[in-house]
């Protein structure tokens, strides 16, 4: 699809809802009633769309209904697990949040109230976050008897660092938008229903870069931030020659001589 302005009716399913509108898709999380909580058939609906985006899609935005994001795991709907059982749904998780942050598709999260738990690890494996001045980021974990099971001590200790996570568990801690935004917790701080528009435009601008650059700066990024200097100056090579080589680059530099956008459309 392209630039049609044509919309597909939201499809429900059990506790999201997808709308896409040409080819940027939005995943409303829909438990108004529990400040959309996280529960397993939310992990489950995140895992279908990302395992197999709707074809044609180039950015997806995650949001919330109600006022609020996510407010964490919902311990209404807890169940007792064993220690064996607890380390396997906390890597399902892992795994899930890991196609978000490393699925191939730019992902921003247009954040409001709760972004709490769950709903911070969530955030944080999206790619742009943008948050309004009601969002409270918190890990309430230990004042709950729990831990964090969700990838927080890799995405969100590598954000605000480890020595501010811990406080921020023990203490239960809650930041605002302009604190997050000072930490790195968001990118964006900007006014009361201001989060999903500001989202929909950079996902537009985002959605009309060239599809391999996206594709390399979400794979290769995080994964050099990984690696000894010198194997990540080497991977940063490899990109670059993928990248600098393909059609789309022709594009993108006959566009600049030309003093004119770039049309990446044509050069897939």
């Amino acid at each position: 699809m392209s630039g049609s302005g044509s919309q597909q009716a939201g499809v429900k399913r059990t506790v999201t809802r997808v709308e896409i509108e040409d080819d940027i898709a939005t995943i409303i999380f829909d438990r108004p009633e529990k400040r959309n909580a996280m529960n397993d058939a939310l992990v489950a609906e995140l895992d279908d769309f990302f395992r197999a985006p709707p074809e044609g899609v180039k950015a997806v935005i995650l949001t919330g209904t109600g006022g609020h994001f996510c407010s964490g795991l919902d311990l209404a709907e807890h169940e007792h697990r064993s220690a064996e059982e607890t380390v396997y749904h906390s890597r399902n998780w892992h795994r899930v949040a890991g196609s978000i942050e490393h699925g191939g598709l730019p992902v921003l999260s247009a954040l409001t109230g709760a972004v709490i738990g769950g709903g911070l690890e969530i955030a944080c494996s999206t790619h742009v976050r943008i948050a309004e001045p009601t969002v409270r980021f918190q890990l309430p974990e230990g004042r709950r008897g729990i831990f964090v099971g969700g990838g927080a001590t890799v995405r969100v200790g590598r954000i605000i660092g480890p020595d501010r996570m811990r406080e921020m568990m023990l203490t239960g801690r809650t930041y605002g938008a302009d604190e997050g935004l000072h930490l790195g917790l968001c990118h964006y701080s900007v006014g009361e229903g201001e989060a999903l528009p500001r989202a929909r435009k950079l996902a537009r601008q985002i959605a009309d870069n060239a599809r391999l650059s996206n594709y390399m700066m979400l794979q290769a990024i995080s994964r050099i931030a990984d690696m000894p200097r010198s194997d990540g100056l080497f991977t940063e090579s490899l990109a670059a020659a993928l990248a600098q080589t393909s059609d789309e680059a022709r594009e993108g530099l006959r566009a600049f001589l030309e003093k004119r956008d770039p049309n990446f459309n044509g050069n897939k």
